[in-house]
């Protein structure tokens, strides 16, 4: 016999209709003739808890900063946990199915049948490794599309396991990286601030990016300036021209003198160009390139898109999902006629169409783009939402096999104004629509004035009153194009500060992705985004991402607990992960990299603490409250009365004032001697210029002391009253238990 299992239990009923023999279901698995099928839940195991490796009990220990970092010697895998700390009595009982399965003597083989990537690869793994007391020859079933055609032909050669042991190894390492952040980082950021933050190797860079960019937008002061434009009508059509001179909004007359010099140079039409062309279709669909266009038509979130996409793939009806290409294998080539003729029998004009703008192994690491497969859905059976998927990537598979060409005729006016500018117009018009009668993005008409070459254009130039704009906000797109190659944008801005031109050639793209440079993957983008907006720090409306309060506080909390989660350090461990896939590195090498991360912080921690710059844990008591008596505790914002919610009693001093963070020890100072002796690093608000000062009590209040610091001319105080928060520091008491989630569970939601 030979024993399948799959990562889930739709695609374990998959393979049954693929084998297609007498299929008897018993308790956890299915009997198919020679083939037993039995599946897993996604993950049976999850990597143990700290407390684990400390022998302490599954939740029976608050979060304590003792034992961080925690480095463990060798990963441990556990079966997981329900709410109450115990493994999972349907977890249990599935996996005592397949260990039973796998120790059968009449079971000579065990198949893996994990999805096709390395999340699925490892999910099955682990099962057998725990689960298999003998040795069995072990083989992958490896399903690009979960049609009884595909898995039936699968079947009949599957592959030796030990050909993806590289990425196996890959997404173990992910795994182990992935958890030395989540549970770590998360734990301390935690007790520091008192409020949960999920900190992840992948989570807190996709936030920042959001934060920055919205910071960028309400920090963003706009300018006036003037364009000279002229909108004057030659032959009875308007011909607008905008000048790429800019002339400030105090200097309106340099803009007048310009436009009249302009319109007394008189313009011509000095150049004209013609062609009819054929315009090629857009590339199949990558999963996040799919994301995209169903995100700015139909508004649909990455989650929400990814699921119906998840779903109709475990029908049939579209290859595998998560996929970051655009290109075809060139051995699919058979495939794909196969495919085509089912399409034409629909009475679609489709044809096989070769060349490297469909077919390309270079531009391929694990799976091709997204096609539909040969079975076609009945689309009354389909909701509005899968028709909308469904049919974006059938129209884009019709476009790009089109058997009719779009044809169009391209134009390019060049006109001159005098020696003073050249402006350059460019047309297209739709000849024969072709494929763009299939594709939703099809092309639409621009057309040009009928000038010719000689031509005289009439111009009336005058300024026009113009606003340089903000940032635009994230979208789904955008945000998507970013995280595929974070790079990108600043790559661009100096080519274009350079005077290059844009490369326009997918090739350096996919150079991104397959060295690492990419944030998230296409298996895990979707997921951490949605963890989240789950978790308040983002949030999506319609199309588009805004930071929220919570984001906020995450972000600057990192910041000033000193721990750099940017792009940069994501993309080296991204780089590290696909050396281990390659084989360059080991999984303990690319591990080391992140322990030396994680390292580096808690350093930090411990020269904070020699150099009077800990700011203490959340709940830490720092003196007596000079209004009532009762202890001041560190709170989530700085430091407040802890009798506030009995008395209301509301002595607070802020964590961070004029950009300098007050550490424990200095307000400890403050409250037994009444001064915190002097602290360097202020900032001014006004200037800018830093300072130094001490903070004093006067009347029960914190307010700047300039008398202990050496008199200089910059040393003039620039600020003398320290405003009270604008909400209240005050401790909450006790501290939260935030043991209430496994640190497991910390790591899946903010990794």
């Amino acid at each position: 016999m030979k024993l399948i299992i799959a990562e889930k239990p739709s695609l374990a009923r998959n393979i049954t209709a693929g084998i297609g023999k007498d299929v008897r279901r018993r308790d956890g698995y299915f009997e198919c003739g020679e083939y037993l099928v039995s599946w897993a839940f996604g993950h049976l195991f999850s990597l143990a808890d700290i407390e684990s490796y400390q022998g302490i009990p599954a939740g029976t220990a608050k979060w304590r900063m003792e034992g961080l970092p925690c480095f463990p010697e060798e990963f441990r895998f556990e079966l997981r946990r329900g709410a109450d700390k115990q493994p999972d009595s349907g977890v249990l009982h599935q996996f005592r199915t397949i260990e039973a399965l796998c120790n059968r003597e009449d079971v000579s083989e065990v198949i893996n049948a994990g999805d096709a990537d390395r999340e699925g690869e490892i999910i099955v793994r682990t099962c057998v490794k725990n689960a298999l007391h003998t040795n069995k020859k072990l083989t992958r079933l490896w399903l690009p599309d979960q049609t009884p055609e595909t898995i039936a032909k699968a079947l009949s050669a599957p592959e030796d396991e030990s050909g993806y042991d590289r990425l196996a190894d890959e997404g173990y390492a992910r795994t182990f990286i992935d958890w030395l952040y989540g549970v770590n980082l998360t734990r301390y950021a935690t007790l520091k601030t008192g409020k949960l933050l999920r900190v992840g190797r992948v989570i807190v860079p996709i936030v920042k990016a959001i934060y920055d960019r919205d910071m960028s937008i309400r920090n963003f002061v706009p300018e006036k300036y003037f364009a000279p434009v002229s909108r004057a009508e030659t032959g009875k059509t308007p011909v607008e021209l905008t000048s790429k001179r800019h002339f400030p909004k105090e200097k309106p007359e340099e803009a007048e003198a310009y436009c009249a010099a302009l319109n007394a140079a008189g313009a011509t039409v000095t150049a004209h160009k013609s062609k009819k062309d054929s315009l090629a279709p857009g590339k199949l669909y990558s999963l996040s390139k799919l994301q995209n266009v169903l995100g700015k038509k139909y508004k649909m979130s990455m989650s929400d898109s990814l699921e119906i996409i998840q779903k109709l793939y475990e029908e049939g009806y579209l290859t595998y999902p998560r996929t970051n290409s655009e290109y075809l294998a060139t051995a699919e080539k058979d495939k794909v006629k196969e495919i085509l003729a089912g399409v034409a029998r629909l009475g679609y004009p489709v044809r096989f169409r070769d060349g490297k703008s469909i077919f390309d192994d270079s531009k391929i690491e694990s799976h091709s783009a997204l096609t539909p497969t040969y079975r076609i859905p009945d689309r009354n059976r389909l909701s509005e939402r899968e028709m909308q998927v469904y049919s974006t990537v059938f129209r884009r598979f019709v476009a790009v096999f089109c058997a009719e060409e779009c044809r169009v005729e391209k134009t390019e006016i060049e006109i001159s104004v005098g020696e003073l500018e050249k402006f350059t117009l460019k047309g297209t018009t739709i000849l024969e629509p072709g494929w763009t009668k299939y594709d939703d993005a099809s092309v639409k008409d621009k057309l040009l004035p009928p000038l010719l070459r000689g031509d005289r254009v009439e111009i009336a130039f005058s300024p026009a009153e113009k606003e340089t704009a903000p940032p635009k906000h994230y979208t789904i797109e955008t945000l998507n194009n970013y995280l595929k190659n974070p790079f990108k944008e600043e790559k661009a801005a100096r080519a274009e500060a350079e005077g290059e031109q844009e490369n326009r050639d997918d090739a350096e793209e996919y150079r991104a992705i397959f060295e690492g440079l990419e944030l998230g993957t296409e298996a895990t983008r979707t997921g951490i985004i949605d963890n989240a907006k789950k978790s308040g720090y983002i949030q999506l409306k319609k199309d588009v991402y805004t930071i929220l309060p919570d984001g906020i506080f995450l972000i600057e909390a990192l910041l000033r607990l000193g721990i750099s989660m940017d792009k940069y350090k994501t993309s080296e461990l991204g780089r590290a992960l696909k050396q281990v896939y390659h084989g360059k590195i080991s999984v303990a090498d690319s591990v080391e990299l992140a322990k030396a991360e994680i390292a580096e912080v808690f350093r930090k921690k411990e020269t904070s603490s020699e150099q009077d710059t800990d700011t203490g844990l959340f709940g830490e008591e720092a003196g007596p409250c000079p209004l009532c008596g009762a202890p001041v505790r560190r709170t989530s914002f700085g430091y407040g009365c802890s009798a506030y919610r009995e008395t209301g009693c509301r002595f607070s001093i802020r964590e961070v004032i004029c950009g300098r963070a007050v550490p424990i020890a200095a307000v400890r100072r403050l409250l037994t001697g009444g001064s915190t002796g002097v602290l360097a690093g202020f900032v001014s608000p006004k200037t800018g210029r830093s300072f130094s000062a001490a903070l004093k009590l006067v009347n029960d209040r914190a307010e700047f002391d300039f008398s202990a610091v050496p008199r200089t001319p910059r040393a003039r105080p620039e600020e003398t009253y320290v405003p009270p928060p604008e909400e209240p520091p005050y401790p909450e008491n006790p501290l939260p238990d935030f043991t209430k989630k496994s640190s497991s569970s910390i790591m899946e939601a903010s990794c």
